[in-house]
């Protein structure tokens, strides 16, 4: 089978970082539930208690029970608005920094330049939306609580509102190191593996730049991100929906949760959730993928006609 070279198609600078956010939101919109999914399971059992929650499907079963079927979109104005920062400012810094080091002659950058712009743009998205990724971590495990001990905001605004009045301002950077190390971790697996694969698909024939490509890649994307970022994940979830009793927080920091998830529940309990985790990740990443490639197309055809 014979390879051929492929020429990246551009789109401007401003509009990498709009198409970026726009297929961020529209992932979200679908995969809402599994997202409230993974952090219920992830929360389940903390400090080496019983588990709530003994699968995913158990998890689905209990919130439409306890809370109704509506609960499974909890948190999707967060949702939302994080995909409107993290995912417009991590997809945008990647593509823009992806052009300017490409070659004149259109070549893609190596796959270490890849990684390297991948953790960039994570950690550049990921101080911009903590706000609304603090406000979708608690929207989305308040039905676990007790009555009593529940926040009830009303959507995302409300929460980013209330969390600055009653706790500070600086609160909304709460878990900001864990959530800068995921993103780093995910943005470097996930972008760099997406690209690379894309380029090797497309070097071959029989592929062309259409969906098909488009959804293998991100396919093997969302795998390997899933593997690689499951740990850190956790530690921001339970640092982010800790909560502070008589001014001592629950946990000092991310490696305090690892350490002690590893010491209370068992190794293998830093990957708890990975179902929800993939089956959320895996179709966020291919529909972001997809999403943001037709997005393209139909930007550069808008503009060459």
């Amino acid at each position: 089978m014979s390879r051929k070279s492929v020429q990246p198609r551009k789109v401007s600078r401003k509009a990498n970082f709009l198409l970026g956010g726009l297929a961020g939101m529209g992932a979200t919109a679908i995969v809402q539930p599994l997202d409230l999914v993974k952090n219920r399971m992830q929360l389940s059992g903390v400090g080496g208690g019983v588990r709530a929650h003994k699968t995913s499907l158990h998890v689905i079963a209990s919130i439409i029970r306890n809370e109704g079927i509506f609960a499974l979109y909890n948190g999707l104005s967060a949702g939302l608005l994080r995909q409107a920062t993290y995912s417009t400012t991590r997809l945008g810094v990647y593509q823009s920094l992806f052009d300017k080091l490409s070659g004149a002659d259109g070549k893609p950058p190596g796959v270490i330049k890849k990684i390297c712009i991948g953790v960039v743009a994570g950690a550049s998205g990921a101080v911009v939306g903590t706000p609304a990724e603090i406000s979708l971590i608690r929207m989305t495990s308040d039905g676990r609580l007790p009555p009593d001990q529940r926040r009830g905001y009303k959507n995302v605004f409300d929460a980013l509102i209330r969390i600055t009045r009653e706790e500070g301002i600086m609160t909304l950077w709460r878990g900001c190191g864990p959530t800068v190390v995921r993103a780093m971790v995910v943005n470097a697996a996930q972008l760099a593996t997406y690209s690379q694969a894309k380029q090797f698909l497309l070097s071959f024939d029989y592929f062309s730049d259409n969906i098909t490509c488009h959804f293998m890649a991100s396919m093997l994307s969302g795998l390997v991100t899933t593997l690689a970022s499951m740990p850190v994940d956790i530690a921001k979830t339970r640092v982010q929906s800790m909560k502070t009793v008589k001014g001592v927080p629950e946990y000092t920091g991310a490696f305090d949760v690892l350490s002690r998830v590893v010491r209370n529940e068992g190794f293998f309990s830093l990957w708890k959730g990975f179902t929800p985790y993939y089956a959320r990740l895996g179709p966020h990443t291919v529909l972001t993928f997809v999403f943001l490639e037709q997005l393209r197309i139909a930007y550069c055809n808008y503009y060459k006609s």
